[in-house]
């Protein structure tokens, strides 16, 4: 082991091709994982914030929310469903929000809601909102006054919440009525009476997904021929149903780990080669009583602290480009992606430095000695 690190440094132009190599790998594996995690957290975070175990929505809506119409028969029979303990109304417009002394009209998802998500205040004033941070990126600041959409509708902003967006739109949290009326006023093909909501935020207990829907069919007509009255998902399933959010969770996962194999065989590669070139110096090693498992454990370390290396130095590179893209690209860093890039790239480092492990314990040490001579 000592004999591998000195190498590594007496002789760090050795193992420079290498470490270039998978520093830019590791660029690619943050880069392509900021952007999804962007990509998720952007579209998704109004439904992650809900405290709900499952969502209701309209059987014909096709798990959209702009699609969803609950009226108040149905609502009664969610709320009478048993294992329901609180039930709340929640919809969605997307527009654009004029900003005061802003040119450019940002993007805003007006939500109006009645339980209070995680992470935002109880439901504000009739006209006033709790917006996300998002906004306040779009020149957005308290005591603004928004004007959302064609028709101009006023909502004036008493706060910021985080991570609240909807499918990339800047969350607007505001009350049903201030929703219904923004609602009617920009979308009137899409007329609300004032108690209908476009989904039902639900918690209780038990398998309510079931029973929901066996719920609402019985009193809506189910056993006349009318067929399902809701469609029910637990909140995961929700995220997944939100239009193109598994699709690029597909892809982007596909592209990760078609990265992660080529810095498995880029690893391979090298250290096989590296292993070739030191022939010789394995065969006296091995002569003098060096143990097989000692000097491939030198190479797994190598390919270790290579890995390391290219990890610190492609950390820097991403969170500058992070900071190079802020407010352009839905980038975004967390935590979890820099445990899970690291873990993955020493891993791999790994795997492909045991590629070598063959040629080392086939190595002769008087036939290696001799070609080196």
């Amino acid at each position: 082991m000592r004999l591998a690190l000195r190498e590594l440094r007496r002789q760090p132009g050795r193992f420079m091709v290498a470490t270039v190599v998978l520093t830019f790998l590791c660029l690619l594996l943050l880069l392509l994982g900021g952007l999804l995690d962007g990509l998720f957290l952007g579209s998704t975070g109004a439904i992650r914030a809900q405290r709900a175990d499952v969502i209701v929505y309209s059987a014909n809506a096709r798990d959209s929310f702009l699609r969803s119409r609950i009226g108040p028969d149905v609502r009664s029979a969610v709320e009478t469903t048993v294992g329901v303990e609180q039930v709340g109304g929640l919809g969605v417009l997307l527009l654009g929000a004029e900003v005061p002394g802003q040119t450019k009209v940002a993007d805003a998802a007006v939500i109006g809601y009645e339980l209070q998500p995680n992470g935002v205040p109880p439901v504000p004033p009739s006209g006033h909102a709790w917006a996300d941070t998002k906004l306040r990126d779009d020149g957005a600041d308290v005591g603004d006054t928004l004007l959302i959409g064609p028709a101009k509708s006023p909502v004036v902003i008493d706060g910021f919440v985080d991570d609240t967006n909807f499918l990339q739109q800047g969350g607007l949290w505001v009350d049903m009525a201030t929703w219904r009326s923004a609602q009617n006023a920009n979308r009137p093909d899409a007329f609300v009476a004032d108690d209908v909501v476009q989904v039902l935020v639900v918690q209780g207990s038990g398998d309510l997904t079931t029973a929901i829907d066996a719920a609402t069919r019985a009193s809506g007509g189910g056993g006349e021929g009318l067929g399902d009255v809701t469609k029910t998902l637990t909140k995961d399933a929700a995220v997944y149903a939100l239009p193109g959010v598994q699709a690029q969770q597909d892809t982007f996962n596909q592209i990760i780990y078609m990265t992660l194999t080529v810095v498995l065989a880029v690893v391979g590669l090298f250290f096989s080669l590296l292993t070739l070139e030191r022939s010789g110096l394995y065969g006296v090693l091995k002569a003098i009583g060096a143990s097989t498992r000692t000097l491939f454990g030198g190479v797994v370390l190598q390919a270790v602290v290579v890995a390391i290396v290219a990890f610190a130095i492609g950390g820097v590179l991403a969170l500058a480009a992070s900071l190079g893209l802020s407010g352009t690209v839905p980038l975004q860093l967390t935590p979890q992606r820099f445990v899970f890039t690291f873990v993955t790239l020493v891993g791999s480092a790994v795997l492909g430095s045991a590629i070598s492990l063959r040629r080392v314990i086939h190595i002769d040490p008087a036939s290696a000695i001799g070609s080196a001579a």
